[in-house]
């Protein structure tokens, strides 16, 4: 039997060309697929069937969505500033978020007046007071009203959220090799930041008045980080945010 060399130089045993049968037609005379795949499905239909789809839903999104809200002002016919007729505006409700401090626009259900001060609920499921969310608003577009009321409904929040606000202070860590946390809020100079980080490491701050006990020269904690959030309310384009949220921006064209 005659022993030919494969292209890499090794041999290899089996008939020779002459010996193997032909199929009687040239490379050029076979059918050609025209450069196309043959037909079926393709790699990524296949690996479709194999793997569900992704819902595209953000977990981290999804719970950071404002779920409860704090009522600043009550329009009974709605912006005076629409165009409207009067008899064609609905009522519109000016609030805040107290999860990340969302301003936003909100439409009662017909015949709900909600109070201002009042907390009430926007999440998924059964709402008794509100009919669905209009829009995120900025500080610029709040009502005189809503302005006035700000500061109060600010510091009742915070001390609604005290176990929250407590945290801050016992994790608040430096921002840059200069800058702590603690530096941002209105008040609280270098000296005094010192006596709170010197103080929570003999143990975690309990509460608001464990704080006041501790540090005698911060008075009311509740009111420094209400105080901060208005200040971030306020600026668009503060460089630090603790507890807000980013205004949305319209997209350049």
């Amino acid at each position: 039997m005659k022993v030919d060399k494969s292209q890499s130089g090794r041999p290899y045993t089996g008939r020779s060309s002459a010996e193997r049968p032909s199929s009687g037609r040239s490379f050029a005379e076979r059918p050609s697929s025209g450069g196309r795949r043959p037909a079926g499905k393709s790699q990524f239909e296949r690996q479709s069937e194999r793997a569900p789809r992704s819902s595209g839903k953000n977990m981290e999104n999804s719970q950071d969505r404002e779920e409860y809200v704090w009522v600043l002002d009550y329009l009974p016919y709605g912006k005076t500033v629409d165009g409207k007729s009067a008899y064609q505006k609905k009522p519109l409700v000016q609030a805040i978020g107290d999860k990340k401090f969302t301003l936003m626009e909100l439409v009662p259900k017909n015949g709900v007046v909600p109070e201002i001060q009042s907390r009430v609920y926007i999440g998924p499921g059964d709402r008794n007071e509100i009919d669905h969310v209009k829009q995120r608003i900025g500080y610029s577009d709040l009502t005189t009203g809503a302005n006035l009321e700000l500061p109060f409904i600010l510091e009742a929040v915070v001390k609604h959220k005290e176990e929250r606000f407590v945290k801050f202070f016992n994790d608040a860590h430096s921002i840059t090799t200069r800058l702590h946390m603690l530096d941002l809020l209105p008040g609280i100079g270098k000296k005094l930041m010192w006596s709170i980080i010197d103080e929570r490491k003999k143990g975690d701050f309990k509460s608001y008045q464990d704080i006041r006990e501790r540090i005698p020269s911060l008075r009311d904690p509740a009111k420094v980080i209400s105080h901060r959030i208005e200040e971030e309310l306020k600026d668009d384009f503060i460089k630090y945010r603790l507890f807000t949220t980013p205004p949305r921006r319209p997209r350049p064209e």
